[in-house]
């Protein structure tokens, strides 16, 4: 079974060490933004979503994967589900992605819906020291505080040093709601993103509410409301020059 992580000192990815109050950036792409990946100027962390590739399968993805662990930066590896804004793969495609490009990465990212994979990927990537995100995405509507809290609960039960939520705001009082409960649970180590009409605001005002990571695209976006990472970067060094 899978051990609560407790709450302590922010997690690191790869050499980059994670704060409240320091934003950090992830440029976010696939199989089409895999040269702006490896430069991806702005950018503190790469995320590559292996789902977004024609044909995803493994030695596809560990060859992206090696282009950019030679580019520098910590990677983060995502094979998104359908049913939370990634393109349709079975689960045994999924697992052996993330099998295979595990030795690679800095991170993962798994959704906290997907059961059998976080049951499986996750014991591993604790074991051989990488950070793992658990996830979940609303894209219909804000959830209400109390189930916002509880995902954060239930993926601290399943091992997350990151919980991320992404939940869409089409309103300054949705908005809100995830900014008050990132406020709330900042010591439980979130990244809080709003997708939709409030998308690009929240990237830069859930940050000073805990939010650790703030994604950016290096091309077409991963997600709705998302800025380009050079804006977003510039934005957030006039905003947090610390």
């Amino acid at each position: 079974m899978v051990q609560p992580t407790t709450m302590g000192r922010p997690p690191t990815i790869g050499s980059v060490q994670l704060s409240a109050g320091t934003p950090r950036v992830v440029a976010a792409g696939g199989e089409a933004e895999l040269d702006a990946l490896t430069q991806a100027a702005g950018a503190d962390i790469v995320e590559l979503r292996a789902d977004l590739f024609d044909d995803p399968r493994p030695e596809t993805i560990t060859a992206a994967l090696a282009r950019l662990r030679s580019a520098g930066r910590p990677i983060i590896l995502t094979v998104r589900a359908a049913s939370e804004g990634g393109r349709p793969l079975d689960e045994a495609r999924r697992h052996a992605l993330y099998a295979r490009g595990l030795p690679l990465v800095d991170a993962i990212d798994v959704e906290i819906a997907s059961d059998a994979l976080v049951a499986e990927v996750v014991p591993r990537a604790r074991a051989t020291g990488r950070t793992v995100l658990l996830s979940a995405h609303a894209f219909e509507a804000m959830p209400s505080e109390e189930a916002l809290r509880a995902t954060i609960a239930r993926a601290a039960g399943l091992g997350a040093d990151l919980t991320k939520i992404a939940a869409v705001a089409h309103d300054v009082d949705e908005l809100q709601r995830l900014l008050v409960v990132t406020l709330g649970a900042r010591d439980r180590h979130l990244v809080t993103l709003a997708m939709g009409p409030m998308g690009p605001l929240s990237r830069l005002v859930l940050p000073a509410a805990g939010s650790l990571l703030t994604y950016g695209h290096v091309g077409r976006p991963t997600a709705p409301g998302q800025l380009g990472v050079g804006e977003l970067a510039a934005e957030l060094r006039r905003l947090y020059p610390s």
